[in-house]
């Protein structure tokens, strides 16, 4: 393949590509081995899919119902973008007898809509709003990768790790909040193997392109007032200010982060300390990162004496911990898309990052909400939360128990196993 993102070149022969795959497929759940051919893209995804332990038989469950799914869906940011998808894509998926969705950042599908025929044979394997499309869950898709890797992708065949997809070909692209790069969810384009073609990644990627435009002019981002921070999943923080996006470099994330979480400023002793591990590093070290800094935001924006931000700054942390504050548990895990700056080691951050993440963690377990449990178990950061699981399995109707106590004890193992290599070395 001379571009690892597409499926299959447009003058490749469909069937024997999905020959190809299918043996692959059948090889990588049989030994765990994945054999050449297979797109690393896809490779990867098939990994964390059998770390999640996905049962290739299963299929997604369905985890909003009627009353729940319609107010979930009418509140979501991409309900203002709707009738924009619909009109680029609702002609080309009922000729070409394909299904557009869209589905929310958990990878719960909002919208399916598209030809008759191809919804009835998706409802076979639960490709229908309200199910839950997250890899963690559902194995390699292209609305679950997608969210996953956070670019557009195309899974054509057997690169679906759950058998009953592998009829299928879908491209899926994120779509972002245009100020804060905040991912609000995907669109999608599934139907048959004609999909396979460079073509559809590109047409889903610029409907994605054409949704935040489209937010961006329904919602335009105020002139002056606060400076928006969106370090939460990323290590790299965005600051937009004025209209201004500026992605910070992880040291220059850390600095901003802390200097957000203490508006009232901090001096250079006090500074040095939140952000370096090493007692040896020197003031003169600071200096010239905030110096660098500086000098990419300008004076206006960072002061010195003490080191403080001169605008007020709207943080995505910040706004997470006053929702729980103020006992919105589900505002506040919807607006967590994942640890503080996970890459850092910042002694600052890290209290910050586990400070947020374990009252979050606190309140979900004490609720008891099935609903809000599993959306932090089946995110990248709950995948291994044993208590979560826990929590998630006791909550859940008994029909629905299972698999969640199958996880549960799976972890269980893990840890145990950790404890006693640990304990022998």
């Amino acid at each position: 393949m001379t571009d690892p993102w597409v499926a299959l070149e447009p003058d490749g022969d469909a069937g024997r590509r999905a020959g190809a795959l299918r043996r692959a497929y059948e090889q990588f759940t049989a030994a765990g081995r994945v054999e050449a051919g297979v797109r690393p893209l896809v490779a990867e995804s098939w990994r964390r899919s059998a770390r999640a332990r996905v049962a290739p038989e299963g299929r997604a469950s369905v985890e909003l119902h009627d009353d729940e799914l319609a107010v979930h869906r009418d509140g979501h940011p991409l309900s203002r973008v709707m009738p924009l998808i619909r009109e680029l894509m609702g002609a080309y998926a009922v000729d070409g007898e394909h299904l557009v969705a869209v589905c929310d950042a958990q990878a719960r599908l909002l919208w399916v809509e598209g030809h008759p025929a191809a919804r009835r044979r998706a409802g076979r394997m639960n490709f229908v709003e309200g199910a839950r499309w997250a890899e963690a869950v559902a194995g390699t898709n292209a609305p679950g990768t997608a969210l996953t890797v956070d670019r557009p992708v195309q899974v054509f065949a057997a690169e679906h790790f759950q058998r009953p997809v592998q009829d299928w070909t879908c491209a899926a692209a994120p779509v972002h909040d245009p100020h804060s790069g905040r991912l609000l969810g995907a669109v999608d384009i599934t139907g048959g193997n004609g999909l396979a073609h460079p073509h559809s990644l590109a047409f889903v990627g610029a409907v994605a392109r054409a949704a935040e435009s489209q937010l961006a002019l329904l919602a335009p981002q105020p002139r002056g007032g606060a400076a928006q921070l969106t370090a939460l999943g990323r290590d790299e923080a965005l600051l937009v200010l004025e209209g201004r996006r500026v992605r910070l470099s992880r040291r220059h994330s850390e600095i901003v982060v802390m200097l957000a979480h203490r508006p009232e400023g901090l001096s250079g002793d006090e500074l040095l300390l939140e952000l370096y591990e090493d007692e040896r590093i020197t003031p003169v070290t600071l200096r010239a990162e905030l110096s660098r800094l500086r000098a990419l935001l300008g004076p206006r924006l960072l002061r010195s004496r003490p080191y403080r931000l001169g605008v007020a700054v709207d943080a995505d942390f910040g706004t997470v911990g006053r929702r729980l504050a103020s006992g919105g548990l589900a505002a506040a895990l919807g607006g967590y898309t994942g640890p503080l700056l996970p890459a850092s080691r910042a002694p600052g951050v890290v209290r910050l990052r586990e400070r947020l993440r374990d009252q979050l963690r606190t309140a979900l377990i004490a609720r008891g909400d099935p609903g809000l449990l599993a959306d932090w178990a089946y995110s990248r950061w709950g995948e291994d939360d044993l208590a979560v699981w826990r929590a998630l399995a006791a909550a859940l109707p008994e029909h629905r128990r299972p698999a969640a106590q199958a996880r549960a004890r799976a972890l269980d193992r893990e840890l145990a196993e950790g404890a006693s290599r640990l304990g022998g070395e």
